[in-house]
């Protein structure tokens, strides 16, 4: 009997946009049912281009799933799609169709990605990526994230609004940058 050969799974801590030694890392918890997690999202990326070559994001997964039934199963999709080079298409994808997350429509996401795998679904529903979602979940507990979205930029909670100017003001802060008086306070 032919042995099914174990194929290692990308988790989501080697995935990130920006550059890989930037001197700012932003570090985003969320999940894809949370408008306020893919409004923060969107100001990052927004940021990543005013800050070329300065940061680094990565995004971790952490469903709420007592609020968001669907935010871990697509938590788990966009791992699949990792596995492919598709996480950040996945990702968007996700967000953008925040009210319908069903399994029938994940696997479509995963089309529209470009994910080619014959067994992406049976992956999915059979639960094969979910203890990644899990590995990131219990790092945001470590880290001590109650609630979404959680940003942290170089290791430090952002509290307050994740808006561009509130998030602007921690990286400047980060990059050892003068903050005006107006955006200092971030609480």
């Amino acid at each position: 009997m032919k042995q099914k050969e174990i194929v290692p799974v990308k988790p989501t801590s080697e995935l990130f946009l920006g550059t890989a030694k930037a001197p700012v890392k932003l570090l985003l918890f969320g999940d894809y049912e949370s408008a306020p997690t893919g409004a923060a999202h969107h100001v990052i990326k927004a940021l990543l281009d005013e800050y070329p070559g300065q940061l680094r994001y990565s995004f971790r997964h952490f469903p709420l799933t007592r609020l968001h039934q669907k935010a871990h199963k697509a938590a788990e999709a966009a791992i699949g799609a990792a596995q492919e080079g598709l996480f950040w298409e996945m990702h968007e994808l996700l967000f953008a169709a925040r009210p319908a997350l069903g399994t029938i429509s994940l696997k479509s996401y995963a089309r529209e990605a470009g994910v080619k795998g014959k067994h992406f679904l049976d992956q999915l529903l059979n639960g094969d990526w979910g203890w990644y979602v899990q590995d990131d979940l219990r790092e945001g507990i470590r880290l001590g994230v109650h609630t979404i979205p959680a940003l942290f930029v170089n290791g430090v909670l952002v509290t307050g609004e994740l808006t561009t100017r509130n998030v602007r003001a921690a990286i400047e802060e980060a990059l050892g940058a003068p903050v005006a008086k107006s955006t200092k306070k971030r609480a």
